[in-house]
């Protein structure tokens, strides 16, 4: 499963997004404005269904969530 891919598709489902071709892999979602602090939740809701992973309190953090470089990293890392 492509994990940038399927990450690329929930946000530009569900979050607005003028131009969806213009979100790179490495672009910040909160710079950007693309997602704030309740638009984070719905992504963690979605990364623990989709990759049957558990996401600490801890964990949600920009390093970890804030690009869709940093989310396929980290998912990589829960799996592993």
């Amino acid at each position: 499963m492509d994990i940038k891919q399927s990450v690329r598709t929930f946000i530009t489902k569900n979050f607005y997004i003028a131009d969806p071709t213009a979100l790179t892999d490495d672009i910040s979602f909160l710079d950007k404005g693309i997602i704030d602090s309740t638009s984070i939740l719905e992504l963690t809701a979605f990364l623990e269904e989709t990759f049957n992973i558990q996401i600490l309190d801890d964990e949600l953090v920009p390093e970890n969530l804030d690009s869709l470089s940093a989310v396929e990293t980290f998912v990589k890392r829960k799996l592993d």
